[in-house]
C-alpha cells in the first residue's frame, strides 16, 4: 500500500472513531455534579420572596430554600450563584451554573434554547379579598369596587372580564394598591401572589386570601438542552417535595398562602 494510501486510511479510520466516540463521550451535566459533589444554582438577588439578600447579606427566599432542597435530595451541596433576570439564562448557557432556580418563566423562545423542569413554584395574578369573603368568580365582582395597579396585567385583565357595574380602582403603583388594601380602602385587589405575601408579611390581620386566579405562570427549573438524566432527577425531586408536602411549606413561608388548587 502506497503511503498516500495508508494516511487515506488512517485519516478515514480517525474520522470514523470519532463519529462513533463522540456521543458515548458527550458530557453528562448530573454525572458531572455528583462528581463534583455540588451542584451549582442561580438564583435571583432582587425578587423577593423568591430570593433578595437577607440581613446578613446572603441571598434568602423561595428559590434559595429550593435550590439547598434539591441539593439535599442528591446529597450535594448547593453552590449558589445570585443573577439577575437579564443574565440567568446566559449563565446557565457558559456553564457557570448547572441549574436555575429564579422564578423562571416558561415561554415558547426560551423553550429553544434551554429545558424546564417541572413547575416548582406558583406564580400568578389573582383577585384577593379578606378570608371569608365569598367570590369565586368574575361574575361575583358585580356591584363591587376592586384596587388594581394601573397598567399593570391585573387591571388589563379586569377591564375585559369583570360585569359592567363592577367599579376598578386604579392605583398608580404596587405601594399605592397595597396601602389602599391595608388602609381598608379597598377590600378587594387584583395583584400578583408576590404583592399578596407583601402585605400578609406586613400587615398580617389584613393578610390577602385568593378567591380566583386571573392569570397563572408557575417557575420552573431551567437547565442546558439534552440533559435527560439531570431533568429527570430534578423532576424526581419536585414531585416527592409535592408528594411530603415541602412545596406547600415553602409557599406558606415566602408566598404567605397554601399552594392554589391542583398545583
Amino acid at each position: 500500500m502506497s503511503r498516500t494510501a495508508c494516511t487515506t486510511v488512517a485519516a478515514f479510520s480517525f474520522a470514523f472513531g470519532i463519529a462513533f466516540a463522540t456521543p458515548a463521550a458527550r458530557a453528562d451535566a448530573l454525572a458531572d455534579i455528583m462528581a463534583a459533589k455540588a451542584i451549582k444554582v442561580a438564583v435571583p438577588q432582587d425578587f423577593a420572596p423568591f430570593g433578595s439578600a437577607g440581613p446578613d447579606l446572603k441571598p434568602i427566599g423561595y428559590d434559595i430554600d429550593m435550590a439547598e432542597l434539591i441539593a439535599k435530595e442528591m446529597g450535594v451541596k448547593a453552590e449558589i450563584i445570585p443573577v439577575t433576570s437579564a443574565n440567568r439564562i446566559p449563565y446557565l448557557q457558559t456553564k457557570k451554573a448547572d441549574i436555575v432556580i429564579s422564578s423562571l418563566g416558561k415561554n415558547a423562545e426560551r423553550e429553544k434554547v434551554i429545558d424546564f423542569s417541572d413547575a416548582y413554584a406558583p406564580f400568578f395574578s389573582g383577585v384577593y379579598a379578606l378570608k371569608g369573603t365569598k367570590i369565586e368568580k368574575a361574575a361575583d365582582l358585580a356591584g363591587k369596587t376592586i384596587g388594581a395597579t394601573r397598567g399593570s396585567i391585573e387591571e388589563q385583565a379586569l377591564t375585559s372580564m369583570v360585569p359592567a357595574d363592577t367599579t376598578v380602582k386604579r392605583f398608580e403603583d404596587n405601594n399605592a394598591t397595597i396601602a389602599a388594601f391595608i388602609s381598608g380602602q379597598v377590600d378587594l385587589i387584583a395583584t400578583g401572589n408576590t404583592v399578596a405575601a407583601a402585605i400578609a408579611a406586613k400587615a398580617p390581620a389584613r393578610a390577602p386570601t385568593l378567591m380566583f386566579v386571573i392569570k397563572d405562570s408557575p417557575c420552573y427549573v431551567g437547565m442546558n438542552k439534552d440533559e435527560p438524566k439531570l431533568l429527570a432527577k430534578v423532576n424526581e425531586i419536585i414531585a416527592k417535595a409535592k408528594k411530603s408536602g415541602e412545596l406547600a411549606a415553602l409557599s406558606e413561608k415566602w408566598m404567605k398562602a397554601p399552594l392554589p388548587p391542583g398545583f
